[in-house]
């Protein structure tokens, strides 16, 4: 069946699509199509034929059943904050929006555990838990936008995830609804399973190639008493990098270990002007450095001996956040640095994750390359587990996605992540924009196991089609 055909057959049964989600509830209008044919995926935009917003998983279950009987593509989307492209309806047929899933289901206090829907904002699941003294803690910068259904998908991690882990760490169990509309749980909610395959894990980071996630169980933890965080600048990027790795070759564990090279710091400085962070010339970066714990004089002391050992890295004045204003006002800063480098031209993110040691190799390297390719790259990112953030404004070109005057450049960038022993992305995913680049990190042999798992679970190729890889 031609694309065509497919296109025609998802519009051939808006009726049925409206006589199971509700006749306010699909979409086919071109103010819709638009508002959902994007994500933050640099400046791409695809249309979908429709768009529909169930409500349970034996409606999404009746949907696919139509699709996969009629071969309609169906993209699966969550809060439209991903930047791989993921959620893009790049073959036009069903945009499938979760936003009404967006119950918390149940708290459960006595075995640290909470239910949710996939349509709940990450940050509105963090506070409702929090309050009952319990801590989830992977937090990616859209954590207030963006949706834990897509956290899954995408195996999202955030600041946190240094020492807590990220996404995958939490996920006990899931409802899933498959291509062909069964809907099962893909394992129990409990903290050991060693019981078949582990189905769980193989549909977090899945970017919903495999299922449709509905509901979903998730591990908690007490909340911590308190944390410390300081601001230390650096006149070297490259020392930067090294003072990372210094710190856990000496033992401590921060929860938080932020770099932002010092032009990405000036851009969103200027955005919400805010002069909370000293910034000159003499300055090429800042380490954002938190603790947290249940006793404070512990964090003093390591707050203390951290900052003595970062002196011997040619850092400047290092500044302790005193309250939770100062706090915040940091974090603020740090979380929108995607969002003000994006405005000031740099639209193509890249998401490299490398052993932390080989951070400085790597922000040389990508320096390098600017001048070879001719670009301009802001680096931040998660520094203390490696991952980071490169963020590139090259003159007229504005995307990456099939540009011949960007793909040489991401090639080689990744060629150098792959030789440093990393990968082309920590917690973005694939998507559509990075697939051409894994024949990088994996061999024929990866990419066939890959592409037999996806043709298990949806035969008939409807399912987020053309991401990660072509069938």
């Amino acid at each position: 069946m031609i694309v065509a055909e497919k296109i025609n057959a998802a519009r051939d049964h808006i009726a049925a699509f409206k006589n199971i989600a509700g006749e306010g509830f699909v979409f086919a209008d071109e103010e819709s199509l638009k508002n959902y044919g994007h994500d933050e995926t640099e400046n791409l935009l695809f249309l979908p034929d429709v768009v529909i917003k169930p409500r349970t998983a034996e409606e999404i279950s009746a949907i696919m059943e139509i699709c996969n009987t009629h071969g309609i593509p169906v993209t699966p989307r969550g809060a439209g904050t991903g930047l791989a492209g993921s959620a893009l309806p790049q073959f036009g047929g069903v945009l499938l929006s979760m936003e009404r899933m967006n119950s918390i289901l149940d708290i459960d206090e006595r075995n640290l555990q909470v239910i949710t829907e996939p349509g709940v904002i990450t940050e509105v699941l963090q506070n409702a838990v929090k309050e009952k003294g319990l801590f989830y803690p992977p937090d990616p910068s859209s954590r207030g936008s963006c949706f834990i259904g897509g956290n899954i998908s995408a195996n999202s991690g955030g600041p946190k995830a240094v020492k807590y882990g990220v996404v995958k760490d939490y996920v006990l169990n899931l409802q899933v609804v498959l291509p062909n509309g069964d809907i099962i749980w893909t394992g129990a909610n409990v903290l050991k399973n060693s019981t078949g395959y582990n189905l769980t894990q193989l549909i977090v980071g899945s970017e919903g190639t495999l299922g449709i996630v509905t509901k979903i169980v998730l591990k908690l933890l007490p909340h911590p008493k308190y944390d410390l965080l300081m601001l230390v600048p650096f006149n070297n990027l490259e020392k930067a990098g090294e003072a990372v790795s210094a710190i856990f070759r000496a033992g401590f564990t921060p929860s938080a270990l932020e770099l932002v090279e010092i032009d990405a710091l000036q851009i969103v400085s200027k955005m919400l002007d805010s002069v909370a962070v000293p910034v000159n010339d003499s300055i090429a970066a800042h380490l954002i450095v938190e603790v947290d714990g249940n006793h404070l004089d512990t964090l003093m002391s390591e707050m203390e001996a951290i900052s003595a050992l970062l002196e011997q890295f040619d850092c400047g004045e290092i500044f302790f956040a005193d309250d939770a204003q100062q706090k915040a006002e940091l974090w603020k800063l740090r979380r929108r640095v995607a969002e003000a480098v994006k405005l000031a031209g740099y639209t193509i993110e890249e998401d490299t994750v490398v052993p932390r040691a080989e951070l400085p190799a790597l922000i040389h390297g990508v320096k390098e390359l600017g001048k070879q390719y001719h670009f301009h790259a802001v680096c931040y990112g998660h520094a203390g587990d490696g991952n980071l953030h490169i963020r590139i404004k090259k003159e007229g070109s504005i995307y990456s996605l099939n540009n011949p005057e960007i793909v040489p450049a991401l090639r080689a960038l990744f060629t150098l992540v792959k030789s440093l022993g990393g990968t082309i992305s920590g917690e973005h995913g694939v998507g559509l924009i990075q697939k051409e680049y894994m024949d990088i990190v994996f061999d024929a042999a990866n990419l066939s196991v890959m592409k037999g798992i996806k043709k298990i679970f949806d035969p008939n190729n409807i399912l987020n089609r053309g991401k990660i890889f072509d069938l």
